[in-house]
């Protein structure tokens, strides 16, 4: 009974004897399971500051739009509107505009006749096109980066679950080496394997639920320029027909 109870306070004061936070367990892991956690690591602070600098500029964006479009709808003169941004059109909506503005200001200063259907719809589909083209770009400047944030909610937990494999399969080797099944040999390799995978969901989580929230943000935004498009394409169609 006194063996018993004096291999069991032995047994507790080599468990204890083991440094289990998170720092230990960082600093003891295996060489490949301390690459996983960095990398998990670096992936996180990365997403982390992807999804701050999104919130910002769309923040931005909205914000300018509205003030475009209260100054747009106030029945001004496009042209005036084209003068005042057009050297500092700073946000998607401005460009899209200044874009179709510039392709029309150039068919005026060639003097193009529009007396004919022809020239007419020739004119109308340059703006037109002009138009999707700083549309497309603009729309590409927002996603990007988006696509890291989906990478990284996707595989961040199985790259997190790899360096718990790895950990698992170095504290079976301790066992096999050392011939000892004690909780003081096996708990620290298995939670060294367990905190990878913590780190993944860490990594994993926000950047799936950000990403879904930044997605849908940019994609009500789209709506709103492509909206934006027709409506100044539809204005700029009466303009042309009303100079024949």
């Amino acid at each position: 009974m006194e063996q018993e109870v004096v291999s069991q306070a032995a047994l507790a004061g080599s468990v204890a004897a083991h440094d289990m936070s998170i720092f230990s367990l960082v600093m003891n892991a295996d060489i490949i399971v301390k690459a996983v956690m960095l990398m998990l690591v670096l992936a996180s602070v990365w997403s982390w500051a992807i999804i701050f600098d999104k919130f910002r500029v769309m923040g931005r964006l909205k914000r300018r739009a509205d003030d475009f479009e209260n100054r747009f709808w106030s029945g001004g003169s496009l042209e005036e509107l084209y003068d005042a941004i057009s050297e500092r059109a700073d946000h998607p909506m401005a460009q899209v505009f200044a874009a179709a503005m510039g392709e029309w200001r150039r068919a005026k200063a060639k003097g193009t006749a529009l007396t004919d259907a022809t020239s007419r719809a020739n004119l109308r589909q340059r703006i037109q096109q002009v138009m999707e083209i700083a549309l497309n770009r603009e729309m590409a400047g927002l996603e990007r980066n988006l696509g890291f944030l989906a990478t990284v909610g996707s595989t961040a937990p199985f790259v997190g679950l790899f360096g718990t494999v790895w950990g698992i399969m170095n504290s079976f080797t301790s066992i096999a080496m050392t011939k000892n099944t004690t909780l003081a040999v096996v708990a620290p390799g298995i939670a060294e394997a367990l905190f990878a995978t913590a780190i993944g969901l860490v990594a994993a989580i926000p950047a799936v639920i950000f990403y879904n929230k930044l997605s849908s943000d940019v994609g009500r935004y789209g709506a709103r320029l492509e909206n934006f498009t027709g409506e100044f394409g539809a204005l700029i169609a009466r303009q042309i027909e009303d100079r024949r």
